[in-house]
């Protein structure tokens, strides 16, 4: 007879035993596998959310004297006026070696104006890439599509007393207030946005921007990076990279995945401990059988490959069955997860992580049952034999 035959044997003289042991290995890495798929998509979201949602640099023109008000733009000094740089001057950073990773370049000409006798901040945008850069935004009536209109801020429409639909008069032009942003806790509620080249007209400064917000894609490529290569092509402007911002990404993804290893210690622990004391049971149930193996001539290796493959076989039963349990449980939780972290489209299956799943169970379940091969092995079987 064989080892591998007395092994399939003794599973099956043992098999409710062993199926609650699959069982129990199965749950704990269902667990697992459940909770790094999900954290590795919800890290992808967060990503996504922050890389797509709002600038992360800025980009204005070198000066020693500037007081930042407005994205690095000092509107309410006289010297707001602060260097040369143009629109042009953009297409530099196309050239960067990391230019796929920059989403979105939304330039501005921020200046003061004049609305009858109150003075405003203006700032001059191009509304298509303004508006992917702060998606957040919500507006009552629609965005400028012409360059005679204009969008206010919900604190400067109403001190202005302005509504959708109507006109204001900014340094003699009249313009047609199609919508006005709802409120965002921002400095955008004092703002008065136009068309760029508008702006650069009223301010007679053709071609001219004094500040570029960015929203650059930073899971592959440090957002420092960027900030070099940017500054290397630009060197006549000061590239800042919002730290606050990309600070709270990182935070975010190290607290998801250190509760992740946490919960996989704490079940790896338990399924060494389940491993453990099912295999021990096992081994003080057999003492007469082992004894009887010992008498025939087994040597205690024989003993410990006949208790390790039952383990063996155990537990990449048990990982087989708790990959695909959590394979299924991610599959049942996607649609109220994605609903909830707008995660639609970034749940995943890491083919990786059923390797890792499969050789992790097995390291469990022949780690504990170590201890309970070699108490089998060191059995003294004329002790064993007196029972029978």
């Amino acid at each position: 007879m064989q080892l591998h035959d007395i092994v399939l044997r003794g599973l099956r003289r043992r098999v409710g035993r062993m199926l609650l042991l699959i069982a129990s290995l199965a749950i704990g890495v269902a667990t697992v596998v459940a909770l790094v798929s999900i954290t590795q998509s919800l890290q992808m979201s967060i990503g996504h959310r922050m890389d797509t949602f709002g600038a992360n640099i800025v980009i204005v023109p070198r000066a020693s004297d500037l007081a930042l008000s407005y994205g690095g733009i000092s509107v309410d000094s006289a010297s707001y006026d602060v260097g040369e740089m143009v629109l042009s001057d953009l297409e530099a950073v196309r050239t960067i070696e990391n230019a796929r990773n920059v989403a979105v370049m939304a330039p501005k000409l921020v200046s003061a104006a004049s609305i009858g006798s109150e003075q405003v901040i203006m700032a001059g945008v191009q509304f298509p890439d303004e508006v992917r850069l702060k998606q957040w935004w919500r507006v009552r009536g629609v965005y400028p599509a012409l360059p005679n209109e204009a969008l206010l801020g919900a604190h400067l429409a109403e001190s202005l007393g302005v509504e959708a639909d109507d006109t204001v008069v900014v340094e003699g032009r009249t313009l047609h207030v199609v919508g006005v942003l709802e409120e965002n806790s921002s400095q955008d509620d004092y703002i008065l946005f136009v068309d760029l080249k508008l702006a650069q007209e009223i301010t007679q400064q053709p071609n001219r921007i004094n500040l570029v917000e960015i929203a650059a894609l930073c899971h592959d490529c440090p957002v420092e990076e960027l900030v070099v290569q940017i500054s290397e092509v630009l060197p006549q402007a000061r590239v800042t990279a919002l730290r606050q911002a990309v600070t709270l990404r990182m935070e975010m993804v190290g607290q998801l995945m250190l509760f992740t290893v946490i919960v996989s210690l704490v079940v790896t622990i338990i399924g060494s401990l389940v491993v453990l004391m099912t295999m021990l049971g096992a081994v003080s149930e057999r003492r007469q059988e082992i004894g009887l193996f010992r008498a025939l001539g087994f040597r205690q290796r024989h003993i410990e490959r006949v208790i390790l493959g039952e383990a063996f076989i155990v537990s990449l039963m048990g990982g087989v069955l708790g990959w695909l349990i959590g394979v299924g449980a991610v599959t049942v939780l996607q649609p109220s997860v994605a609903e909830m972290a707008d995660m639609v489209g970034y749940m995943h299956l890491d083919p990786l992580l059923a390797v890792g799943a499969l050789l992790g169970t097995l390291l469990i379940g022949l780690g504990g049952s170590l201890y309970p091969a070699r108490t089998a092995a060191r059995l003294d079987p004329t002790i064993a034999l007196r029972a029978l």
